[in-house]
């Protein structure tokens, strides 16, 4: 394990996680007859880097992460399907051979190989990839994506009654309005306090719309929320991770729910790995301690 103490300030973090000084290109693609959008920064011309967000959240997440490594990258950051500006899935397919379908469709028009960066459901999303397509991929970043730190198994009628009586629950559920953008930034400060005011603003203001009465609602389609049935399988992550063979970093936070990939065992899936944990991080390690986390994915991915 390495634990990462203090850092030199990045001169492009001095913005104190402002918008990026060079707004990205929306772009969009089709997958699975969905339309989905994806933000790059850069004209091509450098490697690709790929940039996949957690549940509930959108690429834009990633301005300040694409703004200190684009001196080195185009990057081109996904907004999952029913998340962002992608379109929603019509039956909420939502699961991870979906998403992970929908990267290798991104890559597929970026053209491969790819270094990826996902965050939590992202990071799993990158994992999963690299496994199925590791021809295709040089590098890895996992934030916090090796999933849940407790694996319960319980009865499969059980997970299959649940899994419809929760279906029926969002039918019948409309998404929360807001009366105003201070009070969507409010309720994204509650869900991780660890943000800065600018940071939970940035993330607010391009994570939500505003409806025709002047309220705002989150982007994401509340269906996201259902959990698959068919709980995560250890035995197959395990199976799928074995076959990565390019350099992969997992980062956690002290601070997080996340397991440490080293102690449950995960780690040892994987035949290059590194493991850092970032102290007085949460979850969202990139936004957290933003300056830590720069610092360990450039020496990882570029060796400074």
């Amino acid at each position: 394990m390495v634990l990462w103490f203090e850092v030199e300030p990045f001169s492009t973090l001095a913005r104190n996680q402002r918008e990026a000084v060079i707004e990205p290109e929306s772009r969009y693609y089709t997958s699975q007859r969905l339309k989905l959008h994806y933000a790059v920064w850069g004209d091509g011309s450098k490697p690709p880097l790929v940039l996949i967000h957690g549940g509930r959240d959108h690429a834009r997440n990633w301005d300040a992460v694409a703004d200190a490594l684009a001196d080195r990258y185009t990057l081109y950051a996904a907004d999952l399907r029913g998340h962002g500006d992608s379109a929603w899935a019509i039956g909420s397919q939502y699961s991870m051979p979906e998403f992970t379908l929908d990267i290798e469709t991104l890559v597929e028009e970026i053209g491969a190989p790819v270094e990826l960066i996902g965050h939590s459901l992202g990071g799993a999303i990158a994992l999963q990839y690299a496994g199925t397509c590791p021809d295709k991929v040089t590098k890895v970043v996992a934030v916090e994506g090796w999933g849940p730190r407790v694996i319960e198994r319980r009865p499969a009628q059980l997970r299959m009654r649940e899994w419809i009586a929760h279906s029926h629950q969002l039918e019948q559920r409309q998404p929360r309005r807001y009366p105003d953008i201070d009070s969507a930034v409010k309720r994204m400060e509650e869900e991780n306090p660890h943000l800065s005011h600018e940071m939970a603003r940035h993330l607010t203001v391009h994570g939500a719309n505003q409806n025709e009465d002047g309220t705002y609602t989150w982007k994401f389609d509340n269906f996201v929320r259902i959990h698959s049935p068919y709980e995560f399988n250890i035995e197959d992550a395990r199976a799928i991770w074995n076959q990565i063979r390019c350099p992969v970093l997992l980062v956690r936070g002290t601070e997080s729910w996340a397991s440490d990939p080293e102690e449950d065992g995960r780690a040892s899936a994987f035949h290059d790995s590194q493991v850092v944990t970032v102290p007085d991080a949460g979850h969202w390690v990139h936004h957290d301690k933003l300056a830590e986390f720069i610092a360990v994915t450039r020496r990882f991915l570029l060796g400074e």
